[in-house]
């Protein structure tokens, strides 16, 4: 454990339980063994092999993961003892609700990434010809899943959720992305048994020099442990009998 520990590098860091929970499976349905450790401010770090590092980031990107961490109106809108001016309150305003559309549209099934921009007119009441309000939805999602069929719910939740947009002033922009395919559906098994515990085969060489080595010093101390007790045996000796005294009688 300690030789793969040395071998690691951080992949992330500062997540949370969810997303490093999220980061850790995935990397392990896809035969990369990962490592999760927590902060003293509670924040998670995951860490891989330093051989599969550019393996784990191609394979996080095509997921999506981490997932971003989205504002609410309440976060956005948090006063910190400042007056704002009515333009900077219009600003947060649009950037809030933009971040709630996005939260929304990335909890769709499938759906890796989701972005909301919308545009808001100032239109002033007075003028004949108003601009009306527009909105483009950005999403990134895995090919697998037929999100064309959702092109319609998802412009109806926009369009609802902004006063004075209209459904045809949204416009969905989709980004299909082929998920990288797991080790396991190519035939190639991700992990093994080695005496009873569960390795990855990239693992296996590092686990038996560390096991045969342990092995080869715990031999290699009872040998010296031996020795030392034959050396430090009491010495026993043959007398010669010609050379002890005769007891005249």
């Amino acid at each position: 454990m300690l030789v793969l520990q040395a071998c690691s590098v951080e992949l992330y860091s500062d997540l949370n339980q969810r997303q490093a929970n999220e980061i850790v499976a995935t990397l392990m349905r896809h035969g990369i063994p990962a490592q999760r450790e927590a902060g003293k401010d509670g924040k998670m770090t995951v860490s891989v092999q330093k051989d599969r590092f550019a393996e784990a980031m191609a394979i996080l990107d095509e997921s999506g993961l981490p997932k971003q961490e989205f504002q609410t109106l309440g976060d956005v809108f948090k006063r910190d003892g400042l007056v704002s001016s009515p333009v900077e309150e219009r600003a947060t305003m649009i950037y809030g609700l933009s971040q709630e559309l996005s939260q929304t549209i990335s909890d769709i099934d499938g759906v890796l990434s989701a972005r909301v921009h919308l545009v808001l007119p100032e239109n002033d009441p007075l003028r004949q010809r108003l601009v009306p309000s527009s909105a483009s939805v950005f999403i990134r999602h895995r090919a697998s899943v037929p999100m064309n069929e959702l092109i319609p719910q998802v412009k109806m939740l926009v369009a609802k959720g902004i006063a004075g947009l209209t459904y045809d002033n949204v416009s969905v922009t989709l980004i299909p992305v082929t998920a990288a395919v797991p080790e396991h559906a190519t035939g190639e098994p991700g992990f093994t048994t080695f005496l009873g515990l569960w390795l990855h085969r990239d693992s296996v060489a590092a686990a038996m020099w560390l096991f045969y080595g342990m092995m080869a010093a715990i031999a290699a101390l009872a040998a010296r442990l031996a020795y030392v007790q034959w050396y430090r045996r009491p010495g026993v000796y043959a007398l010669d009998a010609s050379a002890m005294p005769v007891k005249k009688t």
